[in-house]
């Protein structure tokens, strides 16, 4: 409405401070979301790569990070004997310490076969190892540490040389180092040692039917899980930490927006009661007063929505820029949710000033 347009752009200084306001608001909500979003990601990036669709880890255990798992011996071969399987890939996960440049690094180590799979799952430069002495490092943690392919680095006491370089496999808390499996086992001093089985079903078996299958073998210390629920109770067990504060900074900076622009909207109407005055006086209704209210407190939202949806697209990039071992995505979902959040600040910034101009008495304004 022409009205409510005249009436906003008025003071263009406030009516940029409060589009300034909303978009920081939304800003930081989808920024917020994306950390989020990427923290859910990272927690099942090993897993989400992997092959296969079933998993057979040690009994109890139901996380591939969050605990030790080891097969009692014997397991793989029965699992490769079942009925429906396809293909078996062992791994071995174990967390571990490296020390880079006299600093203490927290690790995951993969032990893997080349032929099966289970290593890193893109490689961006170097090669898998092909000998027990090689490691796979991701690229960016090279980098912080200054390491380059051919360099010699410790893990638990036994000296690797970096054949390749990972992309994808650093995470806020973590990152990943890929070894052979032999290895893996000669330095945890156990033959044979297997963290998971990843299991491919065959042909025309379904991933549910084959974990029944392998449920019903006596395997004894062992359980069977679907991937797929091993990825989400990863990623349940490492966002339920940062999903209590950050939705409650997203409240926060919903409320500061719908108050901000609620202030504007307010003390323009204050400013302007003269006006709504005369407008009732010739008998303008209540809902037009209204619209013209709403349409104000629309337009510094949605101004300051869409502007916030582009800061905070610029401010992804920045921080996965600056702090790589972070990763803001931002959904499109999560963007529309943006937007209608701006909507719900415009509708919420319009209470106070709707109820004052509906209240407002003709006869009392031209007695002023």
């Amino acid at each position: 409405m022409s009205l409510a347009r005249k009436n906003i752009f008025q003071d263009k200084t406030r009516f940029a401070l409060s589009t300034a306001c909303v978009s920081l608001a939304i800003m930081l909500i989808l920024v917020l979301n994306g950390l989020l979003n990427g923290v859910y990601l990272q927690a099942s990036s090993y897993l989400d790569h992997a092959p296969g669709s079933v998993m057979v880890t040690q009994s109890g255990v139901k996380n591939a990070l969050s605990g030790s798992s080891l097969l009692p011996p014997g397991t793989l071969e029965k699992v490769r004997q079942a009925e429906g399987v396809g293909q078996v890939i062992p791994v071995v996960l174990q967390a571990v310490i490296l020390e880079l440049h006299q600093k203490k690094v927290f690790v995951f180590l993969v032990g893997y076969d080349e032929a099966s799979g289970g290593g890193p799952w893109k490689l961006v430069q170097g090669h898998e190892p092909e000998q027990e002495e090689e490691a796979v490092l991701d690229r960016v943690q090279a980098e912080q540490h200054n390491l380059k392919l051919g360099d010699n680095f410790e893990i638990l006491g036994n000296r690797f040389k970096i054949s390749g370089f990972s992309e994808g496999s650093l995470t806020w808390m973590t990152s990943f180092v890929f070894i052979r499996k032999t290895a893996a086992e000669k330095l945890l001093q156990v033959p044979g040692a297997t963290s998971f089985l990843f299991v491919n079903p065959g042909k025309e078996v379904q991933p549910r039917t084959l974990q029944a299958r392998l449920q019903s073998l006596p395997l004894a210390g062992t359980e069977v899980l679907l991937k797929s629920e091993v990825s989400e109770n990863d990623r349940q067990l490492f966002t339920k930490a940062f999903t209590a504060p950050l939705v409650l900074m997203v409240w926060i900076a919903f409320l500061v927006g719908s108050l901000i622009v609620g202030l504007v909207i307010y003390t323009s109407t204050l400013e302007r009661q003269r006006e709504y005055g005369v407008l009732k006086a010739i008998g303008a209704p209540n809902r037009l007063l209204y619209r013209v209210v709403t349409t104000q407190a629309l337009m510094a939202a949605g101004t300051g929505a869409l502007t916030g949806v582009g800061l905070a697209w610029l401010a992804a990039r920045l921080i996965e820029t600056i702090r790589p071992q972070f990763t803001v995505a931002l959904e499109p979902l999560a963007v529309v949710q943006a937007l209608l959040l701006g909507v719900g600040m415009a509708l919420l910034a319009a209470l106070v000033p709707v109820r004052f101009v509906t209240r407002l008495a003709p006869a009392e304004i031209f007695r002023k």
